[in-house]
């Protein structure tokens, strides 16, 4: 059994030996679930490529205008 305190903003660290072993990496997503007994349930939720670049679409447009297109032309 592995251990982790609760800080008083709520948030926690996964002990490395559960990362290893659930594959969770730096950026993965997480849903959190409690069970008809009280047990928190924590998934990595496994998005697929496509839905990450539609996530971050619109931040990505704001690079893609007229002046952007003047300043990277000549690289």
């Amino acid at each position: 059994m592995e251990t982790s305190r609760v800080t008083s903003k709520g948030q926690t660290t996964i002990p490395r030996r559960i990362r290893e072993a659930a594959h969770i990496h730096t950026g993965d997503l997480l849903s959190f679930r409690v069970d008809n007994q009280g047990r928190v349930i924590v998934e990595l939720i496994d998005v697929p490529a496509d839905d990450e670049l539609a996530a971050v679409e619109e931040t990505l447009r704001e690079w893609s205008g007229p002046e952007d297109e003047r300043a990277w032309a000549h690289l």
